[in-house]
């Protein structure tokens, strides 16, 4: 008895939920040419916004850093440390090592604001609108930057100026940087986003210039004031042992300097240079009209 009266209550369910899929298709049938012309409309956008986009070309070199572990002076300092500490002298300790140091000073403020002043890139930082393939011109905003004169020409902004300060120099130039280190190998990548592929190989090639002859005038610097030091203490001390100590400190200190100044890439060797890349990285122009024409649909 109870099966038989629930078998009309299934079947009027199934009733019902078949009137609702065939109303449900009515109702789009007779909606067919808003649905067609609004995904129509969205493709159209969605295109227009795609090809207005600009090309984002990415140039990188692949690295390799030479880890001195704090340098010989540190390990000989450690291990005749005692022996100078019984004599009252205390010896200059190494620090981080110069791996470590190099990758941060890569990444800090103060040599990415020197960087972009040293070489002159803020207009094409700041003020870069397109750029033409074919006569390899970067075209700059105008309302920003006047090429021809030379001249900020943007209205101020408060904090912003005319000028671009240093911190807005920084800012940009952070948003194409990128410097990573593989947890694999230890090799270090440096790669510049840009509208221009020619400026982003160059701006990567002189990053790793002046972050080598950086590294190489901060080793020459520490390892002369080293040597002005032990020589110090080697005339003002009588300890056979400690004289043999400082004279080995200040051997490996003038090797230091002498091997600096003959490798134009001391810290950071390239394994991969950086090329002017063929192919862009941003926008992809079928995801978003792929996108844009869903949301047209589905709205």
């Amino acid at each position: 008895m109870s099966s038989d009266s629930t078998k009309p209550n299934t079947q009027q369910s199934d009733y019902g939920h078949e009137i609702d899929i065939r109303e449900l298709f009515i109702v789009i049938w007779k909606g067919r040419f808003w649905i067609i012309g609004i995904t129509f409309i969205a493709a159209l956008i969605s295109v227009a916004v795609a090809l207005s986009l600009p090309n984002i070309y990415r140039s990188e070199a692949l690295l390799a850093v030479e880890e001195e572990g704090g340098g010989a002076l540190s390990g000989l300092a450690s291990q005749y440390g005692g022996l100078a500490n019984l004599a009252g002298i205390s010896l200059p300790q190494g620090g981080s090592s110069e791996k470590s140091i190099g990758i941060e000073t890569l990444k800090s403020r103060q040599f990415v604001t020197e960087f972009i002043e040293r070489r002159d890139i803020l207009p094409e930082l700041i003020a870069a609108n397109s750029f033409d393939r074919i006569t390899l011109e970067l075209d700059y905003d105008e309302g920003i930057y006047d090429p021809a004169n030379a001249s900020w020409t943007r209205e101020p902004s408060p904090p912003r100026q005319a000028i671009p300060s240093p911190q807005e120099a920084y800012d940009a130039f952070m948003d194409v940087y990128r410097v990573s280190q593989s947890d694999e190998n230890g090799f270090v990548r440096i790669s510049i986003e840009h509208l221009s592929p020619v400026l982003a190989q160059q701006w990567v090639t002189w990053l790793v210039e002046d972050i080598n002859e950086k590294m190489m005038l901060k080793a020459t610097s520490e390892a002369q004031q080293s040597i002005d030091f032990l020589s110090y203490q080697l005339q003002n001390t009588q300890v056979v042992d400690l004289q043999e100590v400082f004279y080995s400190l200040i051997e490996e200190q003038t090797k230091t300097i002498m091997l600096a100044s003959a490798r134009p890439e001391y810290l950071f060797e390239t394994i991969d240079p950086a090329i002017i890349p063929e192919d862009r990285v941003s926008p992809n122009r079928m995801l978003i009209v792929f996108i844009g024409t869903a949301l047209g649909g589905i709205a």
